[in-house]
């Protein structure tokens, strides 16, 4: 289901990138921003279903956390240009850009809980409530 929200996001912003190719000159565009967040979220994607580590996990969480944030934050704020990042103030909730929203929001849920399960594996007797037996040595 994490890589499922991850992909989502990865179309959305795919489909979305040709629109937001303007470029101011010292700037990045938003559609080359739009583009490495979806290459991002599909290598994370392909991580989480081809490893499921608690690394794949931690990748999968920090994409799609920090894409959930930039949506919110620029759609609620008007950030002016930091740098070569342009300012992206968009205030209009569209269907396209609410739906990479929910996944970026439900990828981030995912994958912490994925990342807590993963955690679990990796330890002996992580599902029990009794500490491991120790052997004598």
């Amino acid at each position: 289901m994490t890589a499922l929200a991850l992909f989502i996001d990865a179309g959305v912003h795919l489909f979305l990138a040709p629109g937001y190719q303007d470029t101011q000159p010292g700037t990045v565009s938003q559609g080359t921003l739009f583009l490495l967040e979806a290459a991002a979220a599909v290598v994370a994607g392909i991580w989480v279903l081809a490893r499921g580590s608690r690394a794949a996990y931690a990748l999968a969480l920090a994409v799609a956390l920090s894409a959930f944030a930039a949506v919110v934050l620029y759609a609620l704020v008007d950030i002016p240009a930091i740098g070569p990042i342009p300012a992206m103030y968009d205030p209009v909730w569209f269907f396209s850009k609410t739906l990479s929203a929910v996944a970026e929001g439900a990828g981030s849920l995912l994958a912490l809980a994925g990342l807590v399960r993963a955690g679990r594996r990796g330890r002996p007797d992580a599902g029990s409530s009794f500490p491991a037996k120790r052997r004598r040595p």
